[in-house]
């Protein structure tokens, strides 16, 4: 008696497809099949399995609680064997097909582009996969495995991890209040400020770790704190009134020449090193090309 699964690759990819797509026909024009087809391979596995897989909601087809986890485990199945193709290339060439870049949300992002863009030149293979980080997050994601590369994660490097690490300096962050702010007017008088700060919201982004030990930079130890997800939601807030921070200079340098942004008269900046970071056992080529061009860059 054979034991073959009837679930396959192919029928999983096309389960995915119709999911994405929200019906047979879409999900054959993006898999270049007949639809005739994808109807079959379903209607096949279901009876295999003895199960209905979608059903109809108006013009779209719906998975049913059974077709729902056939997807959610039938894209794990995928992601593993897309890895698995990935590593095999990568071990016969010593060439990625694939990095993956974390990087820390108050970097200059048109320079890590412009290096990018020249590295995808002279490597149009490889495909890139960018996502943001904040403080723990990108140290957490890289002893995950979640992401290859960090770009710019603060510092301490995290100590007999396997990481190897290189230093971009350190930032140039601005402690900034708005113009609209009630207490604006305190922006240039160090004393004062300092008197009234612990009335003053500071606006924090939050730290992307998930297990490791949360934390903050800046201002934002004591008073009232409003939360937000990434630099950009925390510039905004900050220019509305809703509180202070720090803010990279390169992101409201235009802000501050308008004077919709003043600067805060604080002593000390509190900004740690910044770094480039990835595992010694990570051997790819593409990953040392990349993080030697990052490193040359003029950040």
């Amino acid at each position: 008696m054979s034991t073959r699964s009837p679930i396959s690759i192919d029928i999983l990819e096309i389960i995915d497809a119709i999911e994405r797509r929200g019906s047979f026909a879409k999900a054959a024009e993006e898999l270049n099949k007949a639809t005739s087809a994808i109807s079959y391979g379903v209607q096949k596995l279901e009876e295999q399995l003895d199960i209905a897989l979608f059903q109809r909601q108006g013009r779209r087809s719906v998975l049913t609680p059974a077709g729902q986890l056939v997807l959610e485990e039938g894209r794990k199945i995928l992601a593993t064997t897309a890895r698995l193709a990935d590593t095999a290339k990568e071990v016969a060439t010593g060439w990625e097909t694939r990095i993956r870049i974390a990087v820390e949300s108050i970097q200059p992002y048109p320079v890590f582009f412009e290096v990018l863009n020249q590295f995808l030149n002279e490597h149009p293979s490889i495909e890139i996969e960018v996502s943001e980080c904040i403080l723990n997050g990108g140290w957490e994601a890289l002893e995950q495995d979640r992401v290859d590369l960090l770009v710019g994660v603060p510092g301490p490097v995290p100590k007999q991890r396997g990481y190897r690490a290189q230093s971009l300096g350190v930032p140039a962050l601005v402690p900034v209040i708005s113009a609209r702010h009630k207490l604006a007017k305190l922006s240039g008088n160090a004393e004062r400020l300092a008197a009234a700060l612990p009335q003053l919201r500071r606006v924090v982004t939050h730290d992307t770790s998930v297990n490791d030990i949360a934390r903050s930079a800046g201002l934002s130890s004591g008073g009232q704190k409003l939360y937000v997800q990434t630099i950009d939601q925390k510039l905004e807030a900050i220019l509305a009134g809703a509180g202070i921070g720090h803010l990279p200079i390169q992101r409201i340098q235009r802000h501050l020449d308008s004077g919709a942004l003043l600067k805060l008269q604080l002593a000390g900046s509190g900004n740690a090193e910044h770094f480039l970071a990835w595992k010694i056992s990570n051997k790819g080529k593409g990953l040392q090309v990349l993080s030697r061009m990052l490193g040359q860059a003029a950040w």
